[in-house]
């Protein structure tokens, strides 16, 4: 007899991988137990769990879908781990400038140098099917790119973060990520098509750390005020 967690992986693969894409119903709670011969609880606690990961959220008529709303770095992480890119089916990733640039009051304590040096900066449009959905700006120190010199070319990895995780010999260990909200700017305007005056945007700063203690990135991440940004966080 299969335990929830299995059910768990089984649903978040086929998530991730974009097998089962944005908006698509999983099966009910009463398939799920005949399926894997589990009990009503044992499915629950499975699809709960789903739900709190931020993966699928429950809809009037239509049961328990699959969410729309921005990846977490988490999804990416795992997504990464089972087919060899971050970006999910149906996700693509544009790159609109590559550069140098001074680290501004935002990066530079994140990154933990000092305001004005410069780094790299890599900015890139997040697109599922063929429509916009994020701006990315990612920074890096100069030590990590001269691991990774495939971040100073203006070419999609569709996986830089993991890419320099595993040229410096580190994993991903945990990341920090502040939101706030605030009005777009034109150029987010433009990118994200959005339209009209006081258009809201959301704002999410992560900060990623490798096992070893070493910043290997700091991205700023900008939606639309309206998509979902949902975190699971473990209290035990």
């Amino acid at each position: 007899m299969a335990g929830y967690a299995e059910i768990v992986d089984h649903f978040r693969r086929l998530i991730t991988s974009g097998e089962l894409r944005p908006g698509e119903r999983l099966p009910i709670v009463r398939e799920v137990r005949g399926t894997w011969n589990v009990s009503v609880a044992t499915a629950t606690r499975a699809y709960n769990t789903l739900r709190a990961e931020g993966l699928t959220h429950a809809s009037t008529g239509a049961g328990t879908v699959v969410a729309t709303g921005s990846p977490t770095i988490a999804t990416r992480v795992r997504t990464d781990a089972s087919t060899g890119r971050a970006l999910g089916r149906g996700e693509e990733s544009r790159i609109i400038e590559i550069g140098i640039t001074g680290a501004d009051e935002t990066v530079a304590p994140r990154l933990g140098v000092e305001q004005g040096t410069p780094v790299h900066v890599r900015r890139r449009v997040v697109s599922r099917e063929g429509v916009p959905v994020h701006t990315s700006s990612s920074f890096y120190t100069a030590d990590v790119v001269a691991a990774v010199p495939e971040l100073a070319e203006p070419v999609s990895t569709g996986r830089s973060r993991e890419l320099a995780a595993e040229r410096l010999g580190s994993p991903q260990d945990r990341v920090v990520e502040e939101v706030t909200s605030r009005l777009a700017t034109d150029p987010e305007k433009d990118a994200l098509g959005l339209r009209g005056p006081g258009v809201i945007v959301t704002q999410v700063v992560r900060t990623v750390c490798l096992e070893d203690g070493r910043i290997v990135e700091v991205a700023v991440k900008v939606v639309s005020g309206s998509t979902v940004q949902s975190w699971s966080t473990p209290l035990r």
